[in-house]
């Protein structure tokens, strides 16, 4: 009698769970994302996982090159959120991205930074600004001249005021920006070019200098879905452009380029 009970239940509990709604399937989407994004998209992506449950969003954060060759070489990404057009130029003509989400999403700043406790103040960098004269006997940061945007942006900078042939020997090359950063935070480079959203989230640096903006290509942070992303994404995609994520990004100190109009 009592194993006949224990079925009945059984079959019961199983009629019951089948009757209940589907429950939401978990969804995770990989983004890629430059390493300067870090602290405003790991608010974005805490943001957007609270308004939609079922989707959690994973993000690697390097350099825009690192990402950008990952990519090329198959590695799984719904997103790719680079610090230049070059690289998204690049994996746009591998046929990676999908042209049509393409978009301008923020802008930033180049400044020059060292040490908390260190004793150089405000500079003014301008034509003929002698950067190895700074630096002195030390090292200055930033990332890969060659290939990470921060670099690539800072040695036009210098190139453009007349800085680089002097200060080329001093650099520390970084694999990206945030690794520039550190060491300026350390003290192991006395100076340091980097973002200014960086800069501002570094509680051991110190801003003493900004490069004019026309002193190097303007900083633009494009953005888009890869040729293999799930459907998904394109929620994701909206989300870092809405209203909420402006005033993330916004308080870190990017600049939220409006979309485009529609033609």
């Amino acid at each position: 009698m009592l194993k006949r009970i224990l079925t009945l239940a059984t079959l019961v509990l199983a009629v019951s769970l089948a009757a209940l709604p589907a429950r939401a399937q978990s969804i995770t989407l990989t983004t890629f994302a430059a390493a300067s994004m870090k602290n405003a998209v790991d608010d974005i992506n805490a943001a957007f996982t609270k308004a939609n449950p079922n989707i959690k969003v994973v993000t690697s954060f390097a350099a825009s090159s690192a990402l950008a060759k990952q990519i090329e070489s198959g590695a799984p990404a719904d997103l790719f959120a680079s610090a230049d057009l070059e690289w998204m130029d690049y994996v746009a003509g591998k046929k990676l991205i999908k042209e049509d989400t393409r978009a301008n999403l923020l802008g930033n700043l180049l400044v020059l930074i060292a040490p908390k406790d260190s004793k150089i103040g405000d500079v003014t960098i301008g034509q003929g600004f002698d950067l190895a004269k700074l630096a002195g006997d030390g090292r200055i940061a930033t990332g890969d001249v060659r290939a990470v945007p921060v670099g690539k942006y800072a040695k036009a900078a210098l190139e453009k005021l007349g800085a680089w042939t002097a200060a080329e020997p001093k650099f520390a090359m970084a694999e990206n920006v945030r690794a520039a950063l550190t060491l300026v935070g350390r003290g192991e480079a006395v100076l340091g070019i980097v973002y200014e959203t960086d800069a501002k989230v570094e509680p051991n640096v110190k801003i003493v200098g900004r490069f004019p903006e026309h002193s190097h290509p303007a900083i633009v942070y494009p953005v888009a879905l890869t040729a293999g992303a799930k459907p998904d994404a394109t929620k994701y995609l909206a989300f870092i452009r809405s209203n909420e994520a402006k005033a993330i990004f916004e308080k870190y100190g990017f600049t939220f380029l409006p979309a485009k109009p529609s033609t």
